[in-house]
């Protein structure tokens, strides 16, 4: 005879468990402490198998009824669903320990440093990390909603970081798509975010333009006479016209002073796709001479506090405010649109030579192969004529007019 609320109410505590069955497979136990449990037998080909629904009175008849006959009907379809919830509650364990701050330190750890990511794309990452901390460090990373993420964005455009806020949420983009690929979570719950952020002006790094100032720059380099290996970063910078990271990170192993070429590899750039860059007989003369005082090991321009270091992102531009240059005027990643301009406006080279020559990337994949190989002799033709012009107006001489000549 099923089960009735009466019934149920009236089952007391023996000295050991007993059953007491209510229709096709459900029955209730109860524990000599006088707990009652739902359960419902079911058989998988010859197996026994046992499905435990919870506990009377949290669960009553009605409900316990729906929950067997779920369970009958995935029986039915060839399903398991003792087994399903035990899958389940493994799950559930496990995501419940994956929080936010944890998958982005195994982020962090696994997908930027044992990937060789630069010190201080480490160290932003990091920064961008703390900023999300307090909203949902602590949080399972498979539960987070948008307006969750959104609200510690919102409190850095309150404070006017709109630049911050932008890069905060796209290391949170990065960090949940991860948690999506390690099974963590679901989706990516700062897609929906994009256009709720105010979109900050583009700031473009300060550079000289004019030939004159130029001249003036690379006579107080020359000047310089602080670290020699700062030095030496100094008067390479102008000449070879990478970003202050490539350079900063280049070494010795790269470099081919007999061929006059720097081979830096993919994980250095910031297209992750291999660079070459011609060096002007100059170059090749700084690098001979660095590498007397220091040996070709390692990094070509260390830490001043640690060989095994690349010297810091703020070195170059550190040292042009030593030598009176404000941010305004002149910073290290600005030598790269000082090179561009004046090349651009010779009138000498091929623009995609220059673009080459700057490691910007095609969209157009064949075509970026193709133009890496047309221009190269270009290139190294391009990179002394340029040497050679920054020596004319280091010394005073004639400066670019913008003639616009015939090309080379």
């Amino acid at each position: 005879m099923p089960l009735t609320e009466t019934r149920l109410r009236a089952l007391k505590p023996k000295d050991k468990p007993y059953k007491v069955a209510d229709d096709r497979g459900l029955y209730i136990e109860v524990s000599p402490s006088g707990g009652k449990l739902w359960r419902f037998r079911y058989r998988i080909g010859t197996v026994e198998k046992k499905l435990s629904i919870g506990s009377y009175p949290e669960i009553n008849i009605k409900d316990a009824r729906q929950a067997a006959y779920e369970a009958r009907v995935k029986v039915a379809a060839g399903g398991d669903p003792a087994m399903e919830k035990r899958k389940q509650k493994i799950r559930s364990e496990f995501l419940s320990a994956q929080t936010f701050e944890a998958v982005a330190r195994e982020y962090i750890d696994e997908m930027m440093v044992q990937n060789g990511r630069a010190d201080a794309t480490i160290i932003k990452a990091n920064f961008f990390l703390d900023q999300l901390t307090d909203a949902i460090g602590s949080r399972p990373i498979d539960e987070i909603e948008p307006f969750e993420v959104l609200a510690p964005l919102k409190r850095l455009e309150a404070k006017g970081k709109h630049e911050t806020a932008k890069k905060t949420r796209s290391f949170a983009s990065r960090v949940f798509r991860y948690g999506v690929a390690t099974t963590r979570c679901k989706g990516d719950p700062t897609a929906m975010l994009r256009g709720a952020l105010i979109t900050p002006k583009a700031k473009h790094y300060a550079a000289i333009l004019e030939p004159k100032d130029l001249g003036g720059l690379l006579r107080a380099i020359q000047d310089y006479t602080g670290n020699f290996i700062t030095r030496y970063a100094l008067l390479i910078a102008p000449h070879v016209f990478v970003r202050p990271g490539e350079l900063r990170h280049a070494d010795w192993k790269e470099i081919d002073l007999e061929e006059g070429v720097w081979r830096i590899p993919e994980g250095k750039m910031k297209a992750r796709r291999p660079h070459a860059v011609p060096l002007s007989k100059q170059v090749v003369g700084y690098l001979k001479e660095l590498a007397e005082m220091v040996g070709t090991e390692g990094y070509v321009f260390p830490s001043a506090r640690a060989s095994v270091r690349p010297m810091s992102e703020n070195t170059l531009n550190a040292a042009f405010r030593r030598m009176g240059f404000t941010k305004d005027e002149v910073t290290a990643h600005g030598l790269r649109a000082t090179a561009s301009t004046m090349l651009n406006e010779s009138g000498l080279w091929n623009p995609d030579a220059i673009e080459r020559g700057l490691a910007h990337g095609d969209s157009n994949a064949v075509r970026g192969v193709y133009h890496r190989g047309k221009h190269w002799d270009e290139r190294v033709r391009m990179a002394q004529w340029w040497s050679d012009y920054l020596d004319t107006i280091r010394e005073g001489g004639k400066v670019i007019k913008g003639a616009f000549a015939g090309r080379a």
